[in-house]
């Protein structure tokens, strides 16, 4: 099969020709037709996580077809052991011996990817392969933060990337009114943001209109959670929705009084996912994608790095 391939962090994929991989008892092997670009994809090519595995496929959001012609999607959590503290108590997002997909487990910037079929999530069946597979990481990861930040109607989303986009049009179907927050000088973002719903969106370094009831941080960027608890009214919450994130400078007390929260998420459970795929179709959650093939995986993350998309990138083993 063709993937692309991380071989050390800090290099560019390279795109080679690797033996076909073998299911063993419990996993599904998979035809990769669609797997969506993740910022992880970005930190673990860049070297800013860890990379236990290597080489190492990098893909999490995954959408496959088994043999038998059976479409599943695979996401960033890949395996638990099923008996710790966390997973027994609902929280397998915090096992300590968890596996990630594209991280411990070979993932989806290939043609063909194997997958524990316990921890592969049935999709939507409106949506096409490569507009379900951002839902599969950006649009769980965002899930999670919208329900950790609470009921809030003035929800700020700061990062206005592929979580935010899905999650923008959640948080309109339940009624709140969201305001965006993007690069400096992102005109093009800002309108974006706005065609999706927000009822304001100006840059990361902008004083909203009024006091939000949450902040969802998607933007990798420390310095991001001061100006969203700068931000907060009293009594609100900012979720950090990253794996990665700079240093957070140092901050006031000031800004967290008043029982403001600061709070960040930690992957997924599989719960997220089923319920985060119920509701995707109810919204309806649309999902703007830029396409790439197999050759390009480099590009996509550099255009990510970038910022030069809107939405989502798919890559598409399959040209």
């Amino acid at each position: 099969m063709r993937a692309a391939v991380l071989e050390h962090p800090g290099q560019p994929l390279r795109t080679t020709t690797l033996p076909d991989p073998e299911a063993s008892p419990g996993q599904l092997r998979l035809s990769v037709s669609a797997c969506g670009v993740c910022r992880t994809d970005l930190h673990l090519r860049d070297g800013e996580i860890q990379t236990p595995k290597l080489p190492v496929i990098p893909g999490h959001q995954i959408v496959g077809r088994t043999s038998d012609g059976r479409r599943v999607g695979v996401p960033w959590l890949g395996w638990t052991d099923g008996t710790c503290h966390y997973c027994l108590t609902g929280r397998e997002n915090l096992c300590p011996n968890a596996r990630f997909t594209g991280r411990d487990i070979d993932g989806g910037f290939a043609e063909l990817a194997v997958a524990d079929e316990r921890f592969c999530l049935g999709l939507p069946d409106d949506l096409s392969d490569e507009e379900a597979a951002p839902l599969l990481c950006g649009g769980l990861i965002g899930y999670r933060a919208l329900r950790l930040a609470g009921d809030g109607e003035r929800l700020g989303l700061y990062g206005f990337g592929s979580a935010a986009h899905m999650i923008c049009q959640v948080a309109v179907h339940e009624g709140r009114r969201v305001f965006a927050f993007t690069r400096a000088g992102d005109q093009k973002g800002q309108r974006f943001a706005r065609g999706l719903g927000a009822v304001w969106a100006g840059a990361s370094t902008d004083v909203p209109p009024e006091p939000l009831d949450a902040a969802l941080i998607f933007a990798p960027a420390g310095p991001l959670v001061p100006a969203a608890l700068q931000a907060l009214a009293p009594g609100g919450t900012v979720v950090c929705a990253g794996i990665h994130m700079s240093d957070i400078p140092s901050f006031p007390y000031e800004l967290l009084w008043h029982e403001r929260t600061l709070r960040s998420v930690a992957n997924l459970t599989r719960r997220d996912g089923e319920e985060f795929l119920a509701l995707a179709p109810k919204v309806p959650v649309r999902t703007t994608i830029t396409r790439y093939t197999l050759e390009q995986a480099e590009d996509a993350l550099a255009d990510l790095r970038a910022g030069r998309f809107d939405g989502s990138a798919v890559i598409l083993p399959v040209p």
